[in-house]
Formats: C-alpha cells, sequence, structure tokens
C-alpha cells in the first residue's frame, strides 16, 4: 500500500463502499461540500482520486483487502 500516505489511506477508509467506482463517485460527491478554506483536504481528495483513477479495479482490490481487516480470520 506504498502508494498511499496514511492521510489518503484513512481517507479511503472513511468513503470505502467496496468498489473503485463507487470510492470515486463518494470522494467526488465529498468535495462538493467542502468549503472554500478546506483546501487542504480538497487536495487529499484529489491527490487519491487521481491515484485511484489510475488503478484498475483488481489493483483496487487488492489494494481493499489491505484497506478492510478481516475480523473473522483474526479471531482464529
Amino acid at each position: 500500500m506504498s502508494k498511499f500516505t496514511v492521510e489518503e489511506t484513512n481517507l479511503m477508509c472513511i468513503y470505502n463502499t467496496g468498489s473503485r467506482a463507487d470510492l470515486l463517485a463518494e470522494l467526488s460527491e465529498m468535495q462538493k461540500h467542502l468549503e472554500a478554506d478546506e483546501t487542504e483536504l480538497l487536495d487529499l481528495t484529489k491527490t487519491v482520486m487521481d491515484k485511484l483513477s489510475a488503478m484498475n479495479d483488481l489493483e483496487f482490490e487488492s489494494l481493499s483487502a489491505e484497506l478492510i481487516p478481516d475480523f473473522e480470520e483474526q479471531e482464529e
């Protein structure tokens, strides 16, 4: 997951709905609600969206497995 910073990963975890396309849609929708002074979050969101757009769905699925822990597996 070295493609993404900790901040980028946190943002993706907050808005991840399970697919790359849906995550991009959620981030795009969130950007519409940002205030003019929230430039840092806007820049972070744009960077994440650029990186996600450069990936394919298979790469995202691999990344998503790292973002969402499998709690059932840890219980064993």
